[in-house]
């Protein structure tokens, strides 16, 4: 695969999108949150087994007081979770990454030239960071029940299992549920992966959840995010992580 620079990134939190308002990603980290030295005396150098799974995402943001844009989300600073997932592009299947945590702190800095600049961090809570695979091409929004276009996870199933996360922007109608389904083609023998049916989300919206399969469950070579429920219009991002080794959280 071609080397690839970051235009077109998004970056999206608690279903709101955040791209137009982040000037730039300043940490998005993740893996153990401290290496143990394991070295024994009879060893010519250093032995480590990682720790507990963290992760971080730290940007900076521009002001805007609009409503439903970055500051009516970032300046409450909320004491409960926020969901954040960046996606390196908007094409189906692009990398993404995701994570569950706690925003400590929005921090103006007025330059003397008056430009004004928000440092925002958050610090994962409970799974770390994940990277994974977009199932919608950044914002995909279905106006009725829709079976979206499959992802080629290229190996032909893992037994391992599987996390998701959806951030749903809006819901005109009734509510909207999301859900994923996997195959061993990619035209046809889908089937509902079990467990991931996230809960529904009412209009007018917004609404988040992370969602993970039994650590042994199969997934199998292509997987698809379908949507049911009673809309005229939802718009939303799903990103799916399919463990290749054993996970533990």
């Amino acid at each position: 695969m071609a080397k690839e620079s970051a235009l077109g990134d998004n970056f999206y939190a608690a279903g709101v999108d955040l791209s137009g308002d982040t000037q730039q990603l300043r940490r998005v980290s993740g893996g153990p949150a401290k290496l143990f030295d394991t070295t024994g005396l009879n060893k010519d150098a250093h032995e480590r087994i990682g720790g507990g799974r963290d992760g971080a995402m730290a940007w900076t943001s521009f002001f805007n007081p609009a409503a439903g844009q970055e500051h009516a989300l970032l300046s409450t600073l909320p004491t409960t979770d926020v969901h954040l997932m960046y996606c390196r592009g908007t094409t189906l299947g692009n990398p993404a990454a995701a994570m569950i945590g706690k925003q400590t702190n929005y921090d103006p800095d007025r330059s003397r030239e008056g430009e004004l600049l928000l440092a925002v961090d958050a610090v994962a809570n409970g799974y770390g960071l994940e990277w994974g695979r977009l199932l919608t091409a950044g914002k995909r929004t279905d106006t009725a029940a829709t079976d979206g276009t499959s992802v080629d996870l290229t190996d032909v199933t893992t037994a391992f299992g599987w996390q998701a996360y959806v951030q749903v922007f809006s819901v005109a109608g009734t509510s909207v549920t999301v859900a994923l389904e996997d195959s061993a083609s990619a035209g046809s023998g889908f089937a509902a992966l079990t467990g991931a049916a996230f809960t529904a989300v009412a209009a007018p919206g917004p609404g988040w959840q992370r969602l993970a399969g039994a650590r042994d469950a199969t997934v199998r070579r292509y997987v698809r995010a379908v949507t049911t429920g009673t809309f005229t219009s939802a718009v939303f991002a799903v990103m799916f992580a399919r463990n290749v080794t054993e996970v533990a959280f």
